[in-house]
């Protein structure tokens, strides 16, 4: 049986109401542990650092690395400059990896600062002062308002106690408790209302416990716990690129093997043949690809900041790009994250707000809330502070109200009574009496109704009319307080037990938590973006559907889910249910797990949003966490990847947006420098097999590589958006980084590179002989890559999208030429290249060369426009 089950008898007969004894909390404290949440074991900076080593190319590199210096020492003529460039690039990308990406160390530390650093605690006998970590299970302690509540404890006594729970449960008004009303085991965890739970704010009245569960043993703990078993999945951006460097890796090696056979079947020189192999090696492998991704990631992070979305963890922001599925929390990220009047009603019909008797409703209730003004910032309780808030707004000022009509009595808002009574001086020609509650309560109390102030009996007939309006408002998801009131004499004033009979009916107010007026936009373009919300919230469920369908996230055959009907569907049943349910209510921490698991399972790629304690198992566990920066706990911030800083959903879909440009041109620049690395590797191949000595040694290949390659891809990382970007649905996770015809788009722009680069040294070499072939060669490719660089910009001519689109291109363009320029001009620079003078008709022949990828692209794209048209 559950402590939720057990009767207050039960625990005083077991003894559980009077307490422990020093002694006997150490016997429980060595069975059950201290209370803090401990913590996982976290990975030294060293072995960061070294992960960032196990991607496929990257240890193609360091093998080419090992095997040059190997074949240069052996020759007899050990020459460390090519391996030491490429174990340089190997360093910095390592470190550029280990600075930039941000994990969720700090999470537990954020869930151990939610617990109080004192509490008041029944031991040998008397209530005692002592630190949260001192309790243990079967200690009884005291609960007040302002105070964390430090353990999970089932509730001895609660007066007018109201919990806020909503960073644990995701309920968004502070939970009335009842310690004498018994739950079932199966009700959910927001819905135990004589529980407390660990890290929950008390924001009302006052209470005494008795601790159930502490430290890692709560249900703030088995969160920490699912926290430090939860491994984040890799991105997509992670999988294409390991699947691309293992493809690109495999192929060098059976390419430098094939060489190697061929070169041995010929009787080459075993130093020539391993020399080939390595800038084969270098040739194949874009060595600037992973610090050119992060560069491109760190640029794309600037600019999300600067629209509220800030990037934790890098490769999310490509991630976001391929989002699928957005789950989104419904408080605070679709909806306002405060009550707002939506509705007015008495027994007339729907009142105007800015009408008559809208505002003598308005600023009766008014009087008797206790929120108030501090400058342009309404404090107090939300309910009241939505009432005060709409008042004002038609001219209805509290304070004056409260003037004009001092407060002289009252009885306070209880769980038994469900309504509060307060009265007023000279209201009403006399004394007035304001009573608010829930509505089943306060119409029974009426004798009368207002009738455009009058008083007029209240008949079965009017009375049936009131519930009935109460019940359509509750339908609506509204939160429906009703209002009734009436004319005291001044000599009665103190007797309580009457003023609360022969009521008059005054209204009903309807409030709610209403929806972000930007987040109905946002989702219909989501929508047209392919990718689907789903709203999962701790609230209940027909609050739940009405935000819903306000802002169209329930459509067509879409339903809601509750977390008790979540519970009794297997893993597999899940799984099928899951794509025609778009709302799931009143969940636990376990289900939101479940849903982004399930979702995960159909092959989604999940975007998860939260702000509380109880979602950071969800935002580990999905492909993006996004967590609120305004209204966020620690807990989930330091557990997500993106933190939105406004904590608007029209934020998330900004960065989608931005996902996808940065993906498109990631995928562009890929595209780029594989195209370029396919040309190295086709003019070197075909030289081996022709008989040619090697047209490049692996210096240049590496200078080629690391700079004239390098700058321009990371340029193309500053394209604009293309055309419909968010008209498009996102691209399957398991799509490869070659499709759609990029393999082959990669494959004929390399032989075109490399076959240019080839003819370009035959033909020298015949004229001029192999230094001179050789420079122009280098010359040829260096310069035909630089401007095949700009082929890649956009899909479109470069006459449609223009030349200045990008000026981070052009600053590119001119920095590598003018680096290339003095590496062939520059004496002692082009000796270590291996380059030799050249004159201005060899120069105008190079030129001219590496000018041909353009007009051939150029007329290419033109082609595909007319063909479009």
């Amino acid at each position: 049986m559950e402590w939720c089950e057990k009767t207050w008898e039960e625990l005083e007969a077991k003894g559980y109401l009077s307490g422990l004894s020093d002694e006997e909390a150490e016997k429980v404290r060595k069975r059950t542990g201290t209370n803090i949440w401990t913590k996982s074991k976290r990975e030294s900076w060293l072995v960061r650092f070294f992960a960032q080593w196990k991607d496929f190319m990257i240890l193609t590199l360091v093998c080419a690395a090992v095997v040059s210096a190997a074949a240069s020492y052996f020759n007899g003529e050990l020459s460390l400059i090519d391996p030491l460039v490429i174990l340089a690039i190997i360093t910095v990308n390592a470190v550029l990896g280990l600075v930039q990406e941000s994990r969720a160390e700090k999470a537990l530390d954020a869930l151990k600062r939610l617990s109080a650093p004192t509490v008041q605690v029944r031991r040998n006998g008397q209530f005692q002062v002592r630190p949260a970590t001192d309790l243990v299970e079967g200690d009884v302690i005291l609960l007040e308002a302002g105070g964390y509540v430090p353990a999970d404890a089932r509730l001895l006594e609660a007066v007018n106690l109201r919990v806020d729970e909503s960073s644990l449960t995701g309920e968004s008004m502070p939970v009335e408790k009842d310690a004498k009303r018994l739950v079932s085991s199966q009700t959910p965890i927001a819905d135990r209302v004589n529980m407390v739970l660990a890290g929950t704010l008390v924001v009302q009245g006052r209470g005494c416990a008795f601790v159930t569960a502490t430290g890692m043993r709560t249900e703030t703990g088995k969160i920490a716990r699912q926290m430090m078993e939860e491994v984040p999945p890799p991105t997509p951006l992670q999988k294409r690129l390991d699947e691309t460097g293992k493809k690109l890796g495999l192929g060098a090696l059976l390419i430098c093997v094939l060489v190697f056979l061929i070169g041995a079947f010929r009787n080459l020189p075993l130093f020539h043949l391993f020399m080939v192999s390595v800038s084969l090696a270098v040739a194949a492998i874009p060595e600037g690809l992973s610090a050119v991704v992060t560069i491109m990631l760190s640029l794309g992070v600037r600019r999300m900041a600067k629209a509220n979305a800030i990037i934790r963890r890098l490769p999310a922001v490509e991630t976001l790009g391929s989002t699928t599925v957005i789950c989104s929390d419904k408080t605070g990220t679709l909806t306002q994250n405060r009550m707002v009047v939506r509705m007015l009603s008495n027994a007339g019909g729907v009142l105007e707000r800015s009408g008559e008797e809208g505002r003598r409703l308005l600023a009766y209730a008014s009087l008797w809330c206790d929120a108030f003004y501090d400058k342009d910032q309404v404090i107090g309780e939300a309910t009241e502070a939505a009432i005060v808030r709409a008042a004002r707004e038609v001219g209805v000022l509290k304070d004056r109200w409260e003037e004009r009509y001092p407060r002289i009595d009252e009885i306070p808002f209880d769980s038994v009574r469900k309504c509060m009574t307060t009265v007023h001086k000279d209201l009403f020609g006399s004394e007035g009496i304001l009573v608010k509650g829930a509505a089943e309560v306060i119409i029974p109390k009426c004798k009368y109704y207002d009738a455009k102030g009058t008083k007029a009996v209240l008949t079965e007939t009017m009375r049936t009319y009131l519930i009935q309006n109460n019940e359509q408002m509750a339908e609506q998801a509204l939160r429906v307080i009703a209002v009734a009131w009436r004319k005291v004499e001044r000599k009665d004033i103190g007797r309580k037990d009457s003023y609360e009979k022969n009521l008059v009916f005054g209204g009903l107010i309807g409030m709610m938590d209403p929806p972000r007026p930007e987040a109905k936009e946002a989702i219909a373009l989501c929508h047209s973006a392919g990718i689907r919300v789903v709203m999962i919230t701790g609230d209940h469920v027909k609050t739940a559907c009405a935000v819903a369908n306000e802002l169209g996230i329930l459509e067509g055959a879409k339903r809601a889910m509750t977390g008790q009907e979540l519970e009794q569907l297997s893993d597999q049943e899940l799984k099928t249910t899951i794509a025609s349910v778009d709302v799931f209510a009143r969940v636990a921490p376990e289900h939101k797990v479940r849903v982004v698991r399930a979702l995960q399972r159909k092959g989604e790629v999940v975007a998860m949003t939260g702000d509380g304690v109880n979602d950071a198992p969800a935002l580990k566990a999905a492909d993006i966490g996004c967590a609120m920066g305004v209204t966020g706990t620690d807990v989930a911030k330091n557990t997500a990847d993106m933190i939105l800083a406004d904590d608007n959903f029209a934020t998330i879909v900004s960065a989608v947006r931005e996902g996808r440009i940065i993906y498109d041109n990631i995928r562009k620049a890929i595209h780029f420098l594989l195209a370029t690395n396919v040309g190295e590797i086709i003019c070197i191949f075909l030289a081996v097999m022709l008989g040619f000595p090697s047209p490049l040694v692996a210096v240049q290949l590496l200078w080629v590589n690391l700079v004239t390659d390098s700058l321009p891809a990371v340029a193309i990382g500053m394209e604009p958006a293309e055309p419909g970007l968010m008209n498009r649905k996102p691209l399957p996770p398991n799509t490869g980084m070659f499709a759609d015809g990029m393999g082959w788009e990669i494959f004929w722009e390399g032989c075109m590179i490399g076959g240019l680069t080839l003819v370009t040294f035959w033909l020298a070499g015949k004229e001029w002989g192999i230094l001179v072939a050789r420079s122009m060669a280098f010359g040829v490719l260096s310069l035909t890559e630089l401007f095949h660089a700009v082929n890649m910009r956009s899909e479109e001519s470069l006459l449609r999208i223009g030349f200045g689109t990008n000026r981070v291109m052009l600053v590119a363009l001119a920095l590598c030429v003018g680096l290339q320029l003095a590496v062939m001009t520059i004496t002692p620079i082009a000796s270590i290249f291996q380059v030799v003078p050249l004159d201005g008709k060899q120069w105008a022949i190079m030129l001219g060369v590496s000018l041909i990828p353009v007009i051939i692209m150029e007329i290419q794209k033109n082609v595909r426009y007319v063909r479009s048209k």
